[in-house]
């Protein structure tokens, strides 16, 4: 993939959740022009641990964790391989509409439209919240307002769709629907499904590097699971805010996360003070203080491997800017059939 993707992790995609909360998330993504990667991929995650997966290469749609193999046969993974393939012919088109909104249709560079949506439900509470979220190249583009069950936009090229999509009664219902039923029963079987392995705890590993004397010190944490972490710096002891700048979680390759977090200070600082990283995760009897020693430091930086999942996605076969299914499947609940059923993922196509 080449540098002028965009890193696909972006900040309007990211939806947090407390520790009692589960979600179910997927993410589209469709990218055009001379890019090495798949021009549409299918991300699915459950407490944010990818379980299926689909790209335009190998044009098939496929498990990635043990519990969903175990538990959904060849016809599940059949079908979804048959609704994902119509979704990419269509997003082949929604992506050249997307450039002439944007008079764009000239242009050599890449392009990416995105979408993600889900829903997470609190085991403890019983409440559930449902999300659908747009992009083009990088950026906000429109998203639904579930509370008061409409699109929202602040995108002119956008407005075309929003109040088509506003206007469709018949589409906002079914969409509530899926987001405040349908979804959280799917995520609930799924969580079922993986729930020794999704409620397990792994506690993280922390270290505290440096890799010159003028550089930050950055505070890592890998290896935990679940996902939800604190991480938090103090100076002689006492909490700090500034000068910290805290990444987001990212996935490991073994389904754990990881998370790091960088102090910025002056080495006159360092050497005059004490300063402490303190982790605080959901395995850990009590939070771990790593305290920066310069004594400690090597300069040879520990290597994570990051696990960067494609987090990006489009609306399938659809699409955006030309028109937008109802939802009501188990998975990413956009087909281009009739069919209604909630087993079989399939809904009618809305024209835009």
């Amino acid at each position: 993939m080449k540098s002028v993707l965009p890193l696909l992790l972006i900040g309007f995609f990211l939806h947090s959740a407390s520790t009692d909360t589960h979600s179910l998330k997927y993410f589209y993504t469709a990218v055009s022009g001379d890019v090495h990667f798949p021009e549409f991929t299918i991300v699915g995650l459950v407490d944010g641990v990818q379980f299926m997966y689909y790209d335009s290469d190998m044009k098939r749609v496929v498990p990635k964790t043990e519990w969903i193999k175990e538990k959904e046969g060849a016809d599940y993974w059949e079908s979804q391989t048959q609704i994902a393939t119509g979704e990419q012919l269509s997003f082949k088109n929604n992506i050249q509409i997307a450039k002439e909104r944007f008079n764009q249709t000239k242009s050599t560079g890449v392009h990416t439209y995105q979408n993600m949506y889900g829903c997470e439900w609190d085991d403890e509470t019983g409440e559930t919240n449902g999300f659908d979220q747009y992009g083009y190249d990088g950026k906000d583009f429109l998203s639904l307002d579930l509370k008061n069950m409409r699109y929202i936009s602040t995108a002119q090229q956008a407005l075309i769709s929003v109040q088509r999509w506003n206007g469709d009664r018949a589409l906002l219902e079914n969409d509530r629907q899926y987001y405040t039923q349908i979804c959280t029963e799917w995520l609930k079987k799924y969580v079922q499904y993986g729930k020794s392995s999704l409620e397990r705890t792994v506690s993280p590993e922390v270290s505290v590097l440096q890799k010159g004397s003028s550089s930050p010190v950055e505070c890592r944490a890998t290896g935990f699971y679940p996902k939800e972490v604190m991480m938090s710096w103090q100076k002689d002891g006492q909490d700090l805010n500034e000068d910290v700048e805290l990444a987001e979680t990212l996935p490991n390759e073994d389904g754990t996360f990881q998370k790091s977090s960088r102090l910025t200070v002056s080495t006159k600082e360092l050497a005059e003070h004490q300063y402490s990283c303190v982790v605080d995760h959901k395995s850990l009897p009590e939070r771990i203080v790593k305290t920066w020693d310069a004594a400690d430091n090597t300069s040879i930086i520990i290597g994570i491997v990051v696990a960067v999942i494609v987090l990006v996605a489009v609306i399938a076969g659809v699409g955006l800017f030309m028109r937008k299914k109802s939802k009501s499947g188990p998975n990413y609940g956009k087909t281009s059939t009739a069919d209604s059923d909630s087993d079989n993922s399939g809904t009618p196509v809305q024209n835009a």
